[in-house]
């Protein structure tokens, strides 16, 4: 290991980029270890601001400043800067590739006091990051941000080659200007709409990159639509319809021009206003070379006709928040089994009077790899039959266990009512000799007496290798939908 090649090194570290911990540990290992952990660890700094690092990174950063005066101002007032002034071993701002002012301005704001002093730090920090030495792919810009960075020295240099931009749609004039000037290799795109006050400015930001490949439009859930600002939005999209792979928006689009988007892998709708009902263009929707759809609030009706014009492609499904009855239930169900034959990853409903229709989709999608059951889904409305609010686990978990593909071990099950101990007990009797399961619960009401906090009862299974992991998940707890070992980022 030690005699490996230094990019051999790097491509085994990148892997574990998520791991700060595994990560420090190893840069004890040797110096050359060291030298290629620490930009790994510096190139997106911010994911690892939990758990009380705020004040740490903020000592790092200043360190990094010549500006005496200030630091000795600063490390007067709050003892956590204390020695600041002590130079870091490396030059760890150059080593970032994400700027994330929104972070910046939330760090400062937490932890310097002072008014006058709070947009001195800021104005120092902006200039520590933004120089000649400096390149990032990726820019936040948080909401209402008027600091003038496109002034600094360096700016044009440092945004050269932003590929990933998230801004708010109300963006200051002069702020925009500058990233419309510098910024021109744009491909991933994620703007927050306000309800009022937006820059309509803002298209310059889609029409100026060649290659914009990625586009969110992201509307907080109480706001309500600015159409003719949507409006314009939507047709400046038209020139990058052949190019446009990912489309995310969370609300209805105002105009037809999703239709154009031709060749479109993945796809996320949500329909925060209940207004797709009427939209009947999306009756008419057809991706072809579509991979992932997440659906969410959208109609059956939509989502059925979205997966039966992908023509085999989509290897990703997820549906949530559709109320929906055991007819509908099957509709889609069946939609899936019929049209998606590479499908790895699928979340949906599950109807009791569609446990049967569940197994055909097994049979028939023998890639799946994670499946996530949402029983008695919280959001149904309430003329769902009650038979079909009550899960018989007991058939479902047969059905799962023989008749699940062989790539298939990673199961997800969302609930009001949990299983009994011995319906459990049986699917995990009936798994053994498979795969070892990577398993999830997640009850919407957690209680001290939920079965599957028995823990020994758990461990007995992992011990004989039947789960490789078990996590009981609270509802909103930050796991993605097809995660099963969450990601260390802390």
């Amino acid at each position: 290991m030690f005699n490996l090649n230094g990019d051999v090194l790097y491509l085994i570290f990148e892997e574990l980029q998520n791991d700060k911990k595994t990560l420090r540990s190893c840069i004890l290992v040797n110096k050359t270890w060291c030298e290629i952990i620490v930009p790994i660890l510096w190139k997106n700094p911010w994911k690892y601001l939990k758990g009380g690092n705020e004040k740490l990174f903020l000592k790092v950063i200043i360190s990094h400043s010549t500006n005496e005066k200030l630091i000795n101002h600063l490390t007067k007032r709050y003892k956590f800067l204390i020695n600041s002034y002590n130079k870091p071993l490396f030059d760890y701002i150059s080593f970032c590739r994400h700027l994330n002012l929104k972070e910046i301005e939330k760090i400062i704001i937490n932890n310097i006091n002072e008014e006058k002093e709070n947009l001195n730090i800021k104005q120092e920090i902006f200039k520590l990051f933004i120089n000649e030495n400096t390149k990032f792919t990726h820019l936040y810009i948080p909401q209402k941000f008027d600091y003038k960075i496109q002034n600094i020295p360096g700016a044009k240099h440092c945004f050269s080659e932003i590929e990933f931009l998230s801004c708010n749609t109300n963006i200051n004039d002069e702020v925009l200007n500058g990233l419309t000037k510098f910024c021109k290799l744009i491909k991933e795109l994620e703007l927050f709409i306000q309800d009022d006050n937006n820059n309509y400015e803002i298209i310059k930001l889609i029409e100026t990159p060649k290659k914009l490949f990625s586009i969110k439009f992201i509307t907080k859930c109480h706001y309500k639509t600015d159409e003719p600002f949507c409006e314009i939005l939507e047709n400046s999209l038209i020139k990058h319809a052949n190019i446009i792979q990912h489309f995310t928006t969370t609300n209805i689009p105002v105009t037809k021009t999703l239709t154009s988007f031709v060749n479109l892998k993945r796809l996320e709708l949500d329909d925060n206003f209940n207004e797709l009902k009427a939209c009947n263009w999306l009756e008419r929707l057809s991706f072809p070379f579509l991979q992932v759809l997440k659906a969410r609030r959208v109609p059956i009706k939509v989502i059925i006709i979205l997966i039966e014009n992908s023509r085999g492609y989509l290897n990703e499904i997820n549906i949530d928040y559709v109320s929906h009855d055991e007819n509908n239930n099957k509709r889609i169900i069946q939609a899936i089994y019929q049209n998606c034959t590479y499908l790895k990853y699928l979340k949906l409903v599950i109807r009791n009077s569609n446990i049967l229709e569940l197994e055909k989709l097994l049979i028939n999608c023998q890639y799946l790899n994670g499946l996530y059951i949402l029983v008695n889904n919280m959001f149904d409305s309430y003329n769902i039959e009650h038979n079909d609010r009550v899960i018989d686990w007991d058939h479902l978990f047969e059905v799962l266990a023989k008749s699940s593909p062989n790539c298939l071990f990673k199961f997800k099950f969302y609930f009001n009512e949990s299983p009994k101990l011995d319906s459990i007990k049986l699917f995990l009797d009936n798994w053994k000799g498979r795969h070892p399961i990577l398993l999830q619960t997640t009850p919407l009401y957690c209680s001290s007496n939920y079965c599957l906090n028995n823990i020994d009862f758990m461990e007995r299974y992992k011990a004989e290798g039947i789960v490789e992991n078990y996590e009981n998940v609270s509802y909103g707890q930050t796991f993605d939908d097809f995660e099963w070992i969450q990601k260390k980022v802390s």
